[in-house]
């Protein structure tokens, strides 16, 4: 009845059972951490698999409720079977002792089928809801975590690692149930004929020895074949967005050889996990069956000297048959390597703080005009200071064009607004407000935005225009797409505004108009366009700009302005130069100075 389990549970992110003879490319092989840091991370996978066994821990419990019973059946099947052969051959109780063979092995089937159904359900919860919590981190770390976890790392995470720790119920109390089966086994045995138990004893130290040298030789390589796959999707993802570069470009041929880079480090990874494994399976592929020929053997003699029964002979073979099985618990030791390096690949993005905190002691923004003051703002990025020290001053109700060279910090600057990005020092405030004080869905309901290429989320054209106000009405959003001018070109898709995004193709000045009627939606107090104009034709944002202005009436906005015209129809320009605000004045009065017309590329700096 003792089998190994490992066999239903997934373990696709090993490495195959015969690594690809693959090509190594020339190229930097990918960089990964030491081994301190893969013990860390086998840690971490420790503490996030009894994190999500506690989250499940009713179903656990029942689960292992079932496993107790199996193993308990199982230990009983030998009893009753050497019950009924000395049954046979007494001549005596032979009915009693078959039914309640058959009672036994009807308890163990039942058991074992339960497990395999509730440990399915087990491994989906722990899967959705690592996943969901993966999601969630990533959404709330957003620009950081961009940056620090690549969209294709991200992925390989979310599904490989994120799936990997199924398993870890299951294969929990498969090993528990191993131990617990070969304990009893032992213990049988004992009874038995304790010489029996003395013997089987002295082959268990070399057994632990060996799963020990495994676990700490083949993590490394098990991280490293994860890292692997993952810079691999990250390239392909990359190269995918770029598709049309490449294709102009004819390098082809290049990017699959970058794409590929990876492959010798993988295969490498792989080999070396095989190997560590492959010497630890020898080993104990010799030592399990020399073990059962020599406690066999000493219950023959011990059987040829009268100290036990031919029954007890038959049990003896049995139950050193479960003892010895329990060598498979090498293949569960895998799978449970297996998990504990995917669930702390997930546990490295979990366990990262988000740059934008929510606030410790949250203040109401009251009611106000909108005006915005900027203190001492200063932002780090690549070593250096991108906003140096900044003040800026918003009086309410203006309109803000933030101008200046390509690196200026013009995006940083309107980022810090709605706390997309928290400065390094100073303070931002919004009617008087500290934003870092203020609750973040209140924040986001006080600042909007329109960006040079809005993402299109939500099922249709209409949910894409209210995914800030998901209860905006049907006539709401209308409003908002005329003065965005988009009602027009949305009314004329196929369904109009219950249009389904895969359908709508549009062209990126028709992309930049939903998400300025995104922005229209809104009621908030101040409105920042960073550069959400930039693919419109003149007619076209000359329109837009007038159905704005309307909206905007009694707002404040900034606006990223890449273009003379853009800065020209604001009130104010905020001229950004090395980290600061050089200048705080209408377009008209920087135009004569040529160090600010060089901003938009229209005349010689000033020498």
């Amino acid at each position: 009845m003792e089998r190994t389990r490992v066999a239903r549970t997934s373990t696709r992110s090993t490495p195959p059972a015969e690594p690809p003879d693959t090509p190594e490319p020339a190229g930097a092989a990918v960089p990964f951490g030491s081994p301190g840091a893969t013990a860390a991370l086998r840690a971490a996978g420790r503490r996030r698999l009894w994190e999500a066994v506690r989250h499940i821990r009713l179903k656990v419990t029942l689960l292992a409720a079932l496993t107790a019973t199996r193993v308990g059946a199982t230990l009983l099947v030998p009893v009753m079977l050497a019950s009924a052969i000395d049954a046979v051959r007494a001549d005596a109780g032979v009915g009693a002792a078959a039914a309640r063979l058959a009672v036994v092995l009807a308890v163990a089937t039942l058991a074992d089928t339960l497990e395999d159904v509730l440990g399915s359900y087990c491994g989906s919860d722990i899967t959705a809801w690592l996943r969901h919590r993966l999601v969630d981190r990533v959404l709330t770390l957003g620009a950081q975590g961009q940056r620090r976890f690549p969209t294709g790392d991200v992925l390989a995470r979310l599904t490989e690692s994120a799936s990997a720790p199924a398993a870890f119920p299951v294969l929990l109390l498969s090993a528990a149930a191993a131990l617990l089966t070969a304990v009893g086994a032992v213990t049988a045995l004992a009874l038995i004929d304790w010489w029996l138990a003395v013997v089987f004893a002295l082959g268990v130290p070399p057994v632990v020895v060996a799963l020990r040298v495994f676990v700490v030789k083949a993590t490394e390589p098990f991280a490293r074949y994860q890292r692997c796959q993952a810079a691999i999707v990250t390239r392909l993802l990359d190269a995918r967005q770029g598709i049309r570069t490449i294709r102009a470009s004819g390098t082809a041929g290049t990017e699959v050889h970058r794409i590929l880079g990876p492959l010798p480090e993988l295969r490498r990874a792989g080999l070396e996990t095989w190997r560590v494994q492959g010497r630890v399976s020898r080993r104990l592929a010799m030592l399990a069956p020399l073990v059962q020929v020599i406690v066999i053997g000493v219950a023959g003699l011990r059987l040829a000297t009268g100290d036990i029964t031919t029954g007890q002979l038959v049990a003896s073979a049995s139950y050193v048959a479960m003892a010895v099985a329990s060598a498979s618990l090498f293949d569960t030791v895998v799978a449970l390597l297996n998990c504990q390096v995917g669930a702390g690949r997930v546990d490295e993005i979990l366990t990262t703080a988000p740059a934008v905190r929510p606030p410790e002691r949250p203040v109401r923004l009251p009611d106000g005009p909108g005006r915005l003051v900027l203190r001492g703002v200063t932002v780090h990025a690549g070593g250096r200071a991108v906003l140096d020290g900044l003040d800026l001053d918003v009086p309410p109700g203006a309109a803000v064009a933030v101008a200046g060279a390509s690196g200026s910090g013009k995006t940083v600057l309107v980022s810090t607004i709605g706390r997309l990005i928290d400065p390094d020092e100073g303070a931002v405030e919004i009617d008087g407000v500290p934003v870092a004080a203020v609750p973040l869905p209140a924040l986001r309901r006080a600042v909007a935005y329109a960006f040079e290429r809005p993402a299109l989320l939500g099922a249709t054209v209409h949910d894409t225009i209210a995914y800030a106000r998901p209860d905006a009405t049907r006539a709401e959003v209308r409003r908002a797409a005329d003065i965005a001018a988009a009602d027009a070109f949305v009314r004329a898709l196929p369904n109009g505004y219950d249009t389904l995004l895969a359908d709508a193709p549009m062209s990126g000045g028709e992309l930049q108009r939903l998400g300025l009627a995104r922005a229209a939606l809104t009621d908030a107090r101040i409105v920042v366009l960073d550069d959400a104009t930039s693919s419109l034709d003149t007619a076209t944002e000359a329109k837009v700009t007038r159905a704005l202005r309307r909206i905007l009436a009694g707002r404040t906005s900034l606006v990223v302005a890449r273009r003379p015209a853009t800065a020209a129809r604001a009130d104010l320009v905020a001229w950004l130069d090395g980290g600061r605000v050089r200048a705080l004045a209408p377009h008209a009065e920087l135009w004569h100075d040529p160090d600010y017309r060089a901003v938009f590329g229209s005349g010689p700096a000033a020498s």
